[in-house]
């Protein structure tokens, strides 16, 4: 008989996009959302969808200050017990944007700290987006690492190092040139999407999924853009880069994903 070994790490994307993130990450023994960019109706709705209680989760991490990821922190917090990890800079910032509401459980880390939390390790690394403090991060359960980065700005040299150390990543790819060229955002918009501080390419994104494959199993493409992407064209552009060398997945913009495991 052969012997299978258990999968020591679930992800699930409930919403990837402008519109809205939260991210689920299980372990052994730890269950965390990153980002809390969509209402609790609709996590709860579609953890549930999983079999998974949302009450059951033992933290939330929020990577930046932009409401599509930090909105509804203080309702995840409220009304499922959620306590809240987020940069203090991060933090004050969100509430100048909207009215979060009281959280009794707020844990403020620093970005580029490692956090240790249950059976797992959670490393932040500062990007260039144009957030106040933004983070993306890497969860390692001592067996496998895995990456959640989105709203990243632009491919830096840490951004690489960290990608290729990875076994499995949640990544933006948010944009294609030529469609973002043609689409009805406004010169102004279009320029800080695909300026420093904006997002990457399905292009990039492909480049640095390549330069990392030999570690990664798999990769999740996130944060595509409804206006100048489709889930297709970035299927299309990462796979004539890749070239079929490991499987590729969407984080669908309205709705949960497959449960992906490592």
């Amino acid at each position: 008989m052969i012997s299978r070994r258990q999968p020591s790490l679930r992800i699930v994307s409930l919403q990837s996009g402008s519109n809205g993130n939260c991210i689920y990450v299980e372990t052994q023994s730890t269950r965390l959302l990153f980002d809390a960019g969509i209402s609790g109706l609709r996590a709860k709705e579609r953890l549930a969808e999983h079999g998974i209680d949302i009450t059951s989760v033992h933290g939330l991490f929020i990577s930046h200050d932009h409401w599509d990821h930090a909105g509804n922190m203080g309702i995840f917090n409220r009304k499922f017990g959620l306590p809240v990890w987020v940069t203090e800079t991060t933090y004050q910032a969100a509430r100048q944007k909207k009215a979060i509401g009281s959280i009794e459980q707020l844990h403020h880390f620093v970005s580029g700290e490692t956090i240790r939390f249950g059976d797992v390790t959670i490393e932040t690394l500062r990007t260039p987006h144009d957030a106040t403090d933004g983070v993306v991060f890497i969860i390692d359960n001592g067996s496998v690492r895995l990456g959640v980065m989105t709203d990243l700005g632009h491919v830096f040299p840490d951004l690489r190092e960290a990608v290729r150390s990875l076994d499995a990543v949640l990544l933006e790819s948010n944009y294609d040139p030529e469609t973002l060229k043609h689409c009805g955002y406004t010169e102004e918009t279009k320029a800080r999407i695909r300026g420093k501080g904006g997002h990457i390419s399905n292009l990039e994104a492909a480049r640095l999924i390549e330069s990392a494959k030999s570690r990664l199993q798999w990769a999740c493409l996130g944060h595509i853009s409804q206006e100048s992407n489709h889930p297709q064209l970035a299927l299309e552009t990462h796979e004539s880069v890749l070239e079929g060398s490991l499987p590729l997945h969407i984080a669908p913009r309205y709705g949960a994903s497959e449960m992906l495991m490592l």
